[in-house]
């Protein structure tokens, strides 16, 4: 009877030191990713993107609150912020940081060689975040928001066929923003092909907008151009309204700007790009390399075009134009 006893006994450990290492594993499998995700602008402006994220986790099976846990920071459009705000990410452990804008993906860069980064940015390559976006290589991977400063021409084109008598147009840009800096090169050497004089009008913080606006007006402008940046994308609403003020007929990248009142844009969806952003946290999740995965360029632009604002700034625009859209807004 005692031997019985012991050889139960030995065999519950036993059985024990063998179901372990199961209980361990299967704590692993349902052990939650951490993913920051960090905004260039503030919530008010970029909620719908980080739904977006969300969206393209739960469609590729992930649960938050089981599977992930998605917290957020905003950079509120302040680029000097953005160091402080990858740091405190970094003291949360994340598996995977998601960034949305270049500079704030550039910071996130700088602070850290290990932890992966999706980004979702305007230029990937000639801001210097990717030396491939075949093999971007290191711990940085993502979504391109445009195709190269080539591109940005595009704005300037359908512009002066809003607006044929437009032959001096404002860019109103962040100097610190190094993308920004390619597509005012890229809209400077095409102006003159169609006719344009440029008027470059920097800004860094909120406080210039009626410097810059009150300066735009000054000098006749026809038309202006906005190039998307955590800045001006947070003062959104600020920037549509002095534009409207001035009767200033203005062309921005993001739709959103449409929505709040702008004339036109042409771009790429931002929300799209998030949800596609979610397809590499999947990846990275499940053990691939960010240096690995190429870097996804848009195959489709959009045209968004407000027709309530172009009557309200006295324009006829062609047919010709209005039947490109993708959107008119009535």
């Amino acid at each position: 009877m005692i031997g019985r006893r012991t050889f139960l006994f030995v065999g519950a450990l036993g059985f024990g030191a063998l179901a372990a290492p199961v209980r361990v594993q299967a704590q692993r499998a349902v052990r939650q990713a951490r993913i920051a995700f960090l905004g260039g602008e503030g919530p008010s402006t970029s909620q719908q993107f980080l739904a977006a994220l969300r969206e393209g986790l739960s469609a590729r099976g992930y649960v938050e609150g089981r599977d992930v846990v998605v917290e957020a920071s905003w950079g509120e459009g302040r680029g000097e912020r953005f160091p402080d705000l990858v740091a405190e990410i970094l003291r949360q452990k994340p598996d995977v940081i998601v960034v949305l804008s270049t500079p704030a993906a550039l910071a996130a860069k700088k602070a850290t060689a290990t932890v992966p980064i999706v980004f979702v940015a305007a230029d990937p390559s000639g801001s210097g975040l990717v030396s491939s976006l075949s093999r971007p290589g290191g711990n940085l991977t993502g979504v391109s928001l445009s195709l190269g400063v080539e591109f940005t021409g595009k704005w300037l084109e359908l512009l002066k066929e809003a607006v044929p008598r437009a032959s001096t147009v404002a860019v109103l840009w962040n100097p610190g923003n190094p993308s920004n800096v390619g597509y005012l090169k890229a809209l400077e050497a095409a102006a003159p092909q169609l006719r344009m004089k440029l008027k470059a009008e920097g800004i860094r913080d909120p406080a210039d907008l009626d410097r810059v606006f009150g300066a735009i007006g000054d000098d006749q402008v026809q038309g202006l151009v906005v190039l998307t940046d955590p800045l001006t994308v947070r003062y959104l609403g600020p920037i549509v309204e002095r534009a409207a003020k001035r009767r200033l007929p203005t062309m921005y990248g993001f739709r959103e700007f449409v929505d709040a009142g702008g004339l036109m844009s042409y771009g790429v969806s931002v929300p799209e790009m998030c949800r596609r952003a979610a397809g590499y946290v999947d990846k990275i999740l499940k053990g691939a390399k960010p240096g690995d995965l190429p870097v996804e360029q848009p195959t489709a632009f959009e045209l968004i075009i407000n027709l309530k604002t172009a009557k309200a700034l006295g324009l006829t625009l062609p047919q010709s134009l209005l039947q490109r859209a993708d959107h008119v807004l009535q």
